[in-house]
């Protein structure tokens, strides 16, 4: 974990943690300390829509089984 002073390393643990490459969260993080918010911003918001659509992904399948647990404690399938 990176130390509260270590402004790079805090950045770059945020961008890792939340699933972007090493390639990508140093990119990123050197934007971001440059003050290019916008870069920064054009690399980051694509793995927000990945990682969106993968809990959107995730969430149809548990409410198939949702259905499925429902259907069978009611003894209707």
């Amino acid at each position: 974990m990176a130390e509260t002073s270590d402004k790079y390393g805090i950045i770059f643990q945020n961008l890792t943690d939340a699933g972007c490459d090493v390639k990508t969260a140093e990119s990123c993080t050197e934007l971001i300390l440059a003050g290019k918010y916008e870069q920064a911003l054009a690399l980051i918001k694509p793995q927000k829509k990945r990682l969106l659509d993968e809990i959107r992904k995730n969430q149809k399948q548990v409410d198939s089984l949702d259905f499925l647990v429902y259907k069978i404690e009611k003894a209707e399938i």
